[in-house]
C-alpha cells in the first residue's frame, strides 16, 4: 500500500485514496470532500476503480471473512484392530497335536492336583472336542479352536476324578484362514487313560512344551492319528470266548477271619493272590480289580464298628498303597488306617479300623 493508492474500508461504507502515514500502522485515507480519515492498516484494502454501495462492500467483506472447514483429527484412542496372523514354523505343515497332564506340584505327587492341556504342535488351527465316557455316553469337558502352534488350558483336575478319566474322546478339525491350505483329514481318536500312571514320579517326563515334566499323550503325529479303539469281528470273537472263559475261572480272595475277638481280619491283596491267572491284563486292569476288592471288604464290614481288617498290598512302587490312602481319605472318611504290625506283616501292610 503507498500514497496514491485507491482503498476502501472494511469495517464501514466509504473509502477514498491514500494521503499519507502515521506510523507502521495507521494510515490516512483522504475521502470525496477532502477529508483525511486516519483508519488502521488492517481495516482498509486496495481497489481498483468500484463503487461503493452497500450491497457490493457486504458481500466482499463476507467472501473476504469466509472461515475455512477445519481438518478432521484422527482420534488418538481409536482401538487398534488389526491382528497379526500367527507365524508358521518350517515342519509344521503336518499335523501333531498332543494332551498334556501336568502335575501343578511336582514334589508332592501324592496329593498334587493336576492340569490337562491341548497341544497344537502344527501351523493349522485346530478346532476340537475333548470329551470323557459317562457310561454308554460321553460328555464334553471342553471345546475351543486353538492357533498354530499354541497350547491351550482345558481343566484342573484331582486324583478323585481320575475315574471319570478313563476313557477319552478327542476330534480334531484342521484348517487355516486367509489363505489356501492343503486339505487334512478330521481327526477323531480313543484311548485310555492309565490312572497308574499319576501315582509314578517316573511318568511325567520333560518335554518341548512345558518347563516342568508332564505325562503326554499322542493324538495325532506327522499326519498319523493315534490308532482309534476299533474292535473287529474276529477281535471281537476272541474277547467274547476268552470272558466266558474267565467267568468260569472263579477268582480266589485269600480273606484270613480274625482268630480271637480283637484280632484283625487279614486280606491279601497281592494279584497272585486274588487271580487264578494275570493274562490278558494290564497294570491298570489289575489295580482296578485290587480296589475293586478293597472296597467290597470295607462294604462287607460297613456295620461292624470296631473292626479291624489289615490289607497286605506290598511295597514294590507304593502305587496300590497309595491308590487304597486315596479311597480312605474321599470314599472311607470316618475310618482310621495306619502302617500294620511290621514284625507280623512286614513291610506293605495297612491296618484299617471301621468306625
Amino acid at each position: 500500500m503507498k500514497i496514491g493508492d485507491k482503498v476502501r474500508f472494511l469495517s464501514e461504507i466509504g473509502g477514498g485514496r491514500v494521503a499519507g502515514f502515521q506510523g507502521k500502522n495507521i494510515v490516512l485515507v483522504e475521502d470525496e470532500d477532502g477529508f483525511q480519515v486516519p483508519m488502521h492498516t488492517s481495516d482498509v484494502v486496495v481497489i481498483g476503480d468500484e463503487n461503493y454501495d452497500t450491497q457490493h462492500v457486504v458481500e466482499v467483506k463476507s467472501q473476504q471473512a469466509k472461515p475455512t472447514a477445519p481438518k478432521e483429527v484422527e482420534p488418538a484412542d481409536r482401538p487398534i484392530t488389526f491382528k497379526a496372523l500367527p507365524e508358521e514354523r518350517k515342519g509344521g505343515e503336518r499335523l501333531s497335536a498332543y494332551l498334556a497332564y501336568v502335575p501343578i506340584d511336582l514334589k508332592e505327587l501324592t496329593q498334587t492336583r493336576f492340569e490337562a492341556y491341548f497341544v497344537n504342535d502344527s501351523n493349522y488351527y485346530m478346532r476340537f472336542t475333548y470329551l470323557s465316557s459317562a457310561g454308554s455316553s460321553w460328555q464334553l469337558r471342553a471345546t475351543a479352536e486353538v492357533e498354530p502352534n499354541t497350547k491351550l488350558y482345558l481343566e484342573e483336575f484331582g486324583r478323585e476324578q481320575l475315574n471319570d478319566l478313563e476313557r477319552i474322546t478327542v476330534q480334531i478339525l484342521p484348517y487355516k484362514r486367509e489363505k489356501p491350505f492343503l486339505l487334512k483329514t478330521a481327526v477323531d481318536v480313543q484311548f485310555r487313560l492309565d490312572a497308574v500312571k499319576f501315582y509314578k514320579l517316573h511318568t511325567f517326563q520333560t518335554n518341548d512344551f512345558f518347563e516342568q515334566p508332564a505325562l503326554i499323550y499322542t493324538l495325532i503325529e506327522n499326519d498319523q492319528p493315534l490308532k482309534p479303539l476299533v474292535v473287529s469281528a474276529d477281535q471281537l470273537k476272541e474277547q467274547m470266548f476268552q470272558k466266558q472263559n474267565d467267568d468260569q475261572k472263579k477268582p480266589r480272595v485269600l480273606v484270613t477271619p480274625a482268630r480271637k475277638e480283637g484280632e484283625p481280619i487279614v486280606v491279601d491283596l497281592h494279584a497272585d493272590e486274588l487271580l487264578e491267572t494275570t493274562s490278558g491284563m494290564n497294570a491298570s486292569d489289575i489295580l482296578n480289580y485290587q480296589l475293586d476288592t478293597f472296597r467290597k471288604i470295607l462294604n462287607e464290614h460297613a456295620k461292624k464298628k470296631g473292626t479291624k481288617i489289615v490289607f497286605i498290598h506290598g511295597k514294590g512302587e507304593g502305587v496300590l498303597r497309595q491308590a487304597l490312602i486315596n479311597d480312605l481319605r474321599y470314599r472311607f472318611k470316618t475310618y482310621t488306617y495306619q502302617d500294620a504290625s511290621f514284625r507280623e506283616y512286614g513291610y506293605g501292610a495297612t491296618l484299617i479300623t471301621i468306625k
